[in-house]
């Protein structure tokens, strides 16, 4: 018998696409070499905000910066829990200036407690949020020093775990938070080292386990609620397994960002508390 679930408002910072494109190559899913339709990439991020507004979510919105296609992954340059801003700092020098652009929006909203880091992690892509922990994603990007220096600022333990698989450079493509209060995730078991699949059965014995399929079609780079589950609608199979859990499943496209190497998550910077 599925669960009974309830939703939860939330707020997200997003960014629109207005500058959209794929000029380098940061991870295996940019290709410089195949063009990107920017208009079609700010259509169905305006849907993606449609469906938060639908669902009685509150957006607000980071302003696009020329020369800084990236910055719709707003996920990425922050991480943010009981009010307080953990900021980002890039592995990359492209993306850099986007860090500064997020932890400027702060200070401006009244944010008071912000945090310059002094570690490379690149905010929500490798910091999830539960009930008990924090999720620490290394491997490829973020320094494992940061992890830390996050549970320094936050008070929250943080759990390191290693990725191995290229396709999943950040843990927001391998791991979803389903139901934040309750530590409940799903996740693919191949993006992770031998070690931190242990890791993860043993605090997550209840886990959604995903497909290979499923994960590269970016189903596990999504947004939960408690109750909706906003995910890509390519990942089809996750679908049936959400619902078996008193899910619902909101399936949106949004595969023109995919090019970028991100989906509705790396979207969407919860702001919590």
């Amino acid at each position: 018998m599925a669960r009974t679930r309830s939703a939860v408002p939330r707020r997200y910072l997003m960014c629109p696409p207005a500058h959209f494109t794929v000029r380098y190559s940061l991870n295996p899913w940019m290709d410089p070499g195949k063009p990107v339709d920017t208009p079609l990439a700010l259509a169905q991020w305006e849907q993606l905000r449609a469906v938060y507004r639908s669902l009685g979510h509150t957006v607000r919105e980071l302003a696009p910066v020329p020369g800084l296609p990236d910055m719709v992954f707003t996920a990425n340059g922050a991480t943010v829990a009981d009010g307080r801003v953990f900021g980002a700092r890039f592995a990359h020098p492209e993306r850099e200036p986007e860090a500064e652009a997020h932890l400027e929006w702060f200070a401006e909203h009244g944010f008071g407690h912000l945090h310059v880091p002094t570690h490379i992690n690149e905010g929500e892509g490798d910091l999830a949020v539960t009930a008990s922990y924090l999720l620490g994603g290394r491997g490829f990007r973020t320094n494992p020093l940061a992890h830390g220096e996050a549970q320094e600022f936050f008070g929250r333990p943080v759990i390191g775990l290693e990725l191995v698989d290229p396709r999943f450079y950040h843990l927001d493509l391998a791991l979803a938070v389903l139901d934040d209060a309750a530590d409940e995730v799903a996740y693919y078991p191949g993006a992770f080292s031998p070690g931190s699949r242990e890791v993860l059965r043993r605090l997550f014995p209840d886990a959604l386990l995903a497909t290979e399929e499923d994960a590269l079609a970016f189903g596990l780079n999504a947004v939960s609620d408690g109750l909706h589950v906003v995910l890509s609608q390519t990942a089809a199979g996750l679908f049936g397994p959400l619902r078996e859990r008193g899910f619902e499943p909101v399936g949106v496209d949004v595969g023109e960002l995919h090019r970028g190497g991100g989906s509705v998550k790396c979207c969407s910077l919860e702001l919590r508390g």
